[in-house]
């Protein structure tokens, strides 16, 4: 196995492990960190998808995933926050009276 297929692993493995922390945590800052596990992960397949390739578009991908991954944690947390002060728990199961 060369370099590029391990870190291809590694990122699919931190996909997987984000998602399976999304789907099976009810924590909601829980729920964030993995999502921002799955995040790392995809980054991590940007970069060596764009150093392989020899150019800089993943680069540019990553970028952009860091200004919406920070553009998501700047709305995220505080709604969580607001959530934990109404609900006073963090579980997700219990904001279902939120529903429109």
């Amino acid at each position: 196995m060369d370099k590029t297929q391990g870190l291809l692993l590694l990122a699919g493995a931190l996909f997987t492990l984000g998602l399976t922390g999304v789907v099976v945590r009810r924590n909601a800052l829980v729920m964030l960190m993995c999502l921002e596990l799955m995040l790392n992960g995809v980054n991590l397949a940007l970069v060596t998808f764009a150093q392989q390739r020899g150019d800089a578009a993943g680069v540019v991908m990553v970028f952009l995933t860091f200004v919406v991954a920070t553009a998501e944690i700047a709305l995220a947390i505080p709604i969580v926050l607001l959530l934990v002060r109404h609900a006073r728990a963090l579980d997700v199961d219990r904001f279902s009276d939120l529903q429109g």
